[in-house]
């Protein structure tokens, strides 16, 4: 057996999923610290959830018969999946409904940097609110996200699709990839589509030069009063949104510093609930690129150093003394410390000294013959080399 992933998917080994945690804690702390509450979904649906609202990209499905002859498929994405619950679930769920969702989602791209077959998306919505107060906040806790794990900027560009509701959807997905393949590449793509060249050359014309709606300048205001500094979001009628369910405002997420595209992408999709379910329930968020987000912090050096969760490892000097260095684990733990311990007791304290090294454990307990007489420890500060022999008490305030 060749041992590998498959093409598109991936391990991630203790330092990266630790780094992958770590982003993923702060994401959420933001989340609930504006009041939303978690939602998870299966990770396969029924594949006529997704049929006819996600548009041309349908192709990326990973869709199947299951052993019972059904049609599904793997979690495409977690706004549509996240309506079916609401349409199902509405007359049981507190209105407004507010929730974020943290889910890998599967899509058959062509794999290469920043796009996988399995990736991590994270999202937030609002159902049951029409007005665009509902999408300044969550443009706002966006934003905050990014304000929150450290980035010096982050501008929310921000459209609205019923300024382009005269434009034939081939032509607003192609344009939705103006930064990426520049104007001609745009007119290229919509010609393939079956626009004459002369008609797209004047898409493209008329939407670069659009101007914000009501809606839009509504939101602004709104966005100024949640607090969002000037600069931190501006209009941009060129952002479209390839989603075929997006129906008002939309916006995406670009770093200054990390310049590789959008981070973040967010809409507004009323009538995607009532497509679903036939229940006609509002809706509005975003989902955030985990893995784009993440390599904008390492790019930009955001992340604290982080090789282990583990803060000291409790040696085991002889097997008499393997009794001691577990009570000892047992107290550590309790006070909330993550403390792992050596399991064989045949090993030399050298060996248990470069496994912590190696892991990158701060912090090494020695308990032998001399410390366990005195009920004392010896404490190895591995960063700087030093060591003090201390009481358990003494020990507990210097580790807590």
């Amino acid at each position: 057996m060749k041992l590998q992933t498959l093409k598109g998917f991936r391990d991630f080994l203790p330092q990266d999923a630790i780094k992958r945690n770590f982003l993923r804690d702060k994401i959420r702390a933001v989340f609930e610290r504006w009041g939303y509450d978690p939602l998870e979904t299966p990770t396969l649906e029924y594949a006529e959830v997704f049929e006819g609202v996600i548009g041309e990209d349908e192709k990326l499905f990973f869709k199947f018969e299951d052993t019972g002859g059904r049609k599904v498929a793997l979690r495409y994405d977690q706004t549509v999946p996240a309506s079916r619950v609401v349409g199902q679930y509405v007359s049981e769920i507190p209105m407004p409904f507010k929730r974020y969702q943290i889910q890998p989602a599967f899509r058959a791209e062509k794999p290469q940097k920043g796009r996988y077959r399995e990736f991590l998306q994270c999202d937030a919505d609002i159902w049951g609110i029409p007005g665009p107060a509902a999408d300044a906040e969550v443009i706002a806790l966006s934003l905050d996200i990014y304000k929150q794990l450290g980035f010096k900027k982050a501008i929310a560009k921000v459209n609205d699709r019923k300024l382009l509701r005269d434009y034939p959807y081939e032509a607003i997905s192609a344009i939705d990839k103006l930064q990426k393949i520049g104007p001609d590449g745009v007119i290229a793509e919509m010609v393939s589509k079956g626009i004459s060249q002369t008609q797209a050359k004047q898409y493209l014309e008329n939407i670069t030069t659009l101007k914000p709606n009501e809606t839009i300048i509504q939101i602004f205001e709104m966005l100024d009063k949640l607090g969002v500094e000037k600069g931190w979001y501006e209009f941009d009628p060129t952002i479209a949104r390839s989603f075929a369910y997006s129906d008002g405002p939309i916006w995406e997420i670009v770093i200054p510093e990390y310049p590789v595209g959008s981070v973040l992408g967010g809409e507004r999709y009323d009538s995607l609930t009532k497509k679903l379910s036939g229940r006609d329930v509002p809706g509005t968020g975003f989902g955030l690129g985990f893995d784009r987000t993440l390599e904008a912090m390492e790019a930009v050096g955001l992340f604290p150093e982080l090789k282990t969760v583990t803060k000291v490892l409790v040696t085991v000097f002889s097997t008499d003394l393997l009794a001691k260095s577990l009570e000892l684990t047992l107290r550590l733990r309790s006070e909330g410390i993550n403390t792992e311990v050596w399991l064989d007791e045949n090993s030399k304290l050298e060996k248990q000294f470069k496994y912590a090294n190696s892991k990158g454990i701060p912090y090494l307990v020695i308990i032998g013959p001399d410390e366990a007489a005195k009920d004392q420890v010896t404490l190895k500060d591995l960063s700087s080399g030093t060591q003090e022999t201390l009481s358990l008490v003494d020990l507990l305030q210097k580790l807590t």
